[in-house]
């Protein structure tokens, strides 16, 4: 339904995650009975969960540990660890910093070349403890560090920026030809973010594997403030959702995942994320809390380091337990940022449903918590 902004202004009502709830339905089961697993493509993991392609969120060592506990670790091919032989200086500086400085020196330690021989290096490293490999780039980057990624060797790459579309137009360079790539590249794509239907579908006509909705870092992201763009993520993933549908028909069966990717900070946003439609879900906040993830109790996004319009800042985060504490407990705290995936079986055991793709038809009720 649309509501009038002006005479010549309509606007369409959109929910956040905090806007709806799930309800329980007339079964229930055992929290063991359920199932969190999650295939895409060749790869089976034991949970919707894909580590963020942050600093402060996954290094080689986190990528390996988050590959141990079941889920995919994302590394960040144009981060610090990429830029320098030994990171982990800097890595302490920046979680040192005053919040006044951060920006500034953010700004001239990321202004270090991106050096190819480290992205090799660092997959290898990855590679080399048995679990999945992924990467993740921005559509800018792709095409100058494509050949590099193909020759090191990814089972998923992700071409990850604020808004990625099937239709760039660009009059400075040669923009990049996303069908072509993934076509070329012959490992799954995942890309985004996107919010709205129309994009996903074009996303998912480049052959896509799967469609990151969302424009990423909510919890660090100034995105609404320096550029005016928000994703209401309930309806956002949602009209995604209704995208995938569509073109499974279009394509003869062809299913491409949705990924919530931004706002995803509790696991009651883990499971609302799921419930409108998402296949998993990329947390970068909820797993910067952890006491041995790279950010040392800060977390930032790529976004705060733009060498032109930072959109992001450094925040402080919490440290309430290890990685896997974070993911499976025990939790310490009682507001959803730890035991992530034992809230998870618990809400679907709750409500009655055994798999996630079942848990996607869960109902769910408008209810926006009031401000108190």
């Amino acid at each position: 339904m649309d509501i009038e902004i002006g005479r010549s202004k309509r606007a369409r009502r959109a929910y956040t995650f905090d806007d709806i709830a799930v309800v329980p339905s007339r079964r229930t089961r055992n929290p063991e009975d359920v199932s969190t697993s999650w295939t895409i493509d060749a790869f089976t993991f034991d949970i919707p969960v894909l580590g963020a392609p942050m600093d402060s969120v996954v290094s080689p060592q986190t990528a390996i540990m988050l590959g141990q506990l079941g889920g995919l670790g994302v590394l960040d091919l144009e981060g610090l660890w990429t830029r320098y032989e030994n990171p982990e200086p800097l890595l302490e500086e920046i979680s040192s910093l005053p919040d006044a400085e951060a920006t500034v020196r953010m700004q001239q330690l990321y202004s270090e070349p991106i050096k190819p021989a480290l992205i090799t290096q660092r997959l290898a490293e990855v590679r080399e403890a048995g679990v999945t490999v992924a990467g993740s780039l921005t559509p800018q980057r792709t095409q100058e560090f494509y050949d590099t990624v193909a020759a090191a060797g990814v089972d998923l790459f992700v071409i990850r920026g604020t808004t990625v579309s099937a239709e760039h137009v660009s009059s400075v360079d040669q923009p990049l030809n996303l069908k072509k790539f993934i076509y070329d590249l012959d490992v799954p794509v995942i890309v985004g973010g996107a919010a709205t239907y129309t994009a996903a579908l074009h996303l998912m006509r480049t052959g896509a594997a799967g469609v990151l909705v969302g424009f990423g870092g909510g919890a660090a992201s100034t995105t609404r403030a320096t550029l005016g763009i928000h994703a209401p993520m309930a309806t956002a993933v949602s009209d995604v959702a209704a995208a995938r549908r569509d073109y499974l028909d279009e394509s003869g069966g062809r299913y491409v995942h949705v990924i919530a990717d931004g706002g995803v900070g509790t696991s009651g946003d883990i499971v609302k994320a799921l419930a409108t439609g998402a296949d998993a879900v990329m947390l970068g906040v909820a797993l910067a809390r952890a006491t041995d993830a790279p950010g040392r109790g800060y977390h930032w996004g790529p976004e705060a380091h733009h060498p032109q319009l930072p959109r992001g800042r450094r925040v402080g985060v919490q440290g309430i337990g290890t990685l896997e504490e974070v993911l499976y407990g025990p939790a310490p705290v009682a507001d959803g940022t730890a035991n992530l995936i034992g809230a998870l079986r618990k809400s679907m055991a709750t409500t009655g449903y055994s798999d996630l793709k079942e848990f996607q038809r869960v109902e769910v009720v408008l209810a926006p918590y009031e401000q108190g």
